[in-house]
């Protein structure tokens, strides 16, 4: 038995390792390897929010301003609710988990998709909770199987749409079907993290998107995250926020640490949220991208799944930990997802030409050798 067994929680005992606390050095990952693994933003962060930033580091001797009433304004306005029913967190990340602090606790569960973002499990585990994960239907969310597995305990349920990591999406009407038949002592979840993809992506599919600030404007038992990380490319600022119950969203700020959404970060989103242009660039090379991808590892005799965000979900038919081997050989690190339960699946995200080229180039190596290994065998 280890030294600190007996002194830490049953939650944190009962987790696993989930992450590690020495992973191999980011500088030395990002220079000498494409990382298509981690679904960020390659044109990096928009020019105004780089010039917001510089201009941040001025006063980066004083503390951020504590509620991000400046952010928490501009989002009122552009989503048509009151600042009241706005929460700006640590990344999305931090607001799951002020959920999961605020609403769980030991003898109540939560409940999500199997293969979905494998947050929801460790935030849940670390408020003592249980969570349940229903099954996928092909690679999609099934609602229907959520809805079944609702009972008297739970009190959370995530829906990341569109999924992470299979990028499928659930449309306008099946989502309105759900929120109406989820009871009221369970609070709806709806992760829009690729927001900007999926409705450019719906645009052009003739989908419609999930309306999923009506819910809020509404009053229903809901919540809708949204990020910063992705199409804004300020993942390693960490900012987030959510939309919901003022009531629910202040209980969650009650949990929040002081000065936990940096003056930094909240000058960067701000000047983000302006830059449209940026956004635009963005998403538009990824749909363009994503439809090359997607043929080209077709042609290969992969699996790639149609996605609505900045990343493919992809069957490689064999060992997806020996592919992602193979192409971090090769200079490419992307993401094989045994770990969610796809053991033949990789995640890849989507770069710059020159960086979707160079995986698939990569990708031809892989299959190449494995059938000279396979031929030799």
């Amino acid at each position: 038995m280890s030294r600190f067994f007996d002194l830490v929680s049953k939650p944190v005992r009962e987790m696993g390792e989930l992450s590690s606390l020495a992973p191999a050095p980011v500088v030395t990952r990002k220079s000498r390897l494409i990382a298509l693994d981690s679904n960020e933003n390659p044109f990096g962060p928009s020019p105004k929010a780089i010039q917001a930033m510089q201009a941040a580091l001025l006063t980066a001797n004083s503390y951020p301003e504590d509620n991000c009433l400046e952010l928490r304004a501009k989002l009122s306005a552009q989503h048509g609710l009151p600042t009241e029913q706005i929460l700006v967190t640590a990344g999305s990340t931090g607001l799951i988990a002020l959920l999961c602090q605020t609403l769980l606790g030991p003898g109540l569960n939560a409940i999500t998709s199997e293969r979905s973002f494998i947050v929801y499990s460790m935030a849940v585990h670390a408020s003592g909770a249980q969570l349940i994960e229903s099954p996928m239907r092909e690679d999609g969310i099934d609602l229907g199987a959520i809805l079944a597995g609702i009972n008297e305990h739970t009190r959370i349920v995530f829906i990341a749409n569109p999924n992470n990591p299979t990028g499928t999406l659930l449309d306008a009407a099946a989502v309105d079907q759900f929120v109406a038949e989820v009871p009221g002592h369970v609070v709806i979840v709806l992760d829009e993290a690729y927001y900007e993809f999926a409705t450019y992506f719906a645009e052009r599919r003739n989908v419609e998107y999930p309306r999923s600030l009506d819910y809020v404007r509404q009053g229903a038992n809901l919540v809708v995250l949204r990020t910063f990380s992705k199409a804004h490319g300020l993942a390693g600022l960490r900012i987030g926020y959510g939309l919901g119950p003022a009531e629910l969203l202040g209980y969650c700020a009650r949990m929040q640490n002081t000065f936990s959404v940096s003056s930094m970060a909240q000058a960067a989103a701000l000047a983000a949220v302006d830059d449209q242009r940026h956004i635009h660039r963005t998403v538009s090379n990824n749909a363009a991208q994503a439809q090359g991808i997607g043929v080209a590892l077709c042609d290969m005799d992969f699996r790639a799944v149609p996605t609505s965000t900045n990343f493919l979900y992809c069957d490689v038919g064999g060992d997806a930990a020996e592919a992602a081997d193979g192409l971090r050989a090769e200079g490419i690190a992307v993401r094989p997802l045994g770990a969610w339960g796809a053991p033949s699946c990789i995640r890849v995200s989507i770069g710059l030409p020159e960086h979707n080229d160079a995986f698939l180039s990569a990708m031809r190596k892989v299959v190449s050798s494995r059938r000279s290994s396979r031929s030799s065998g």
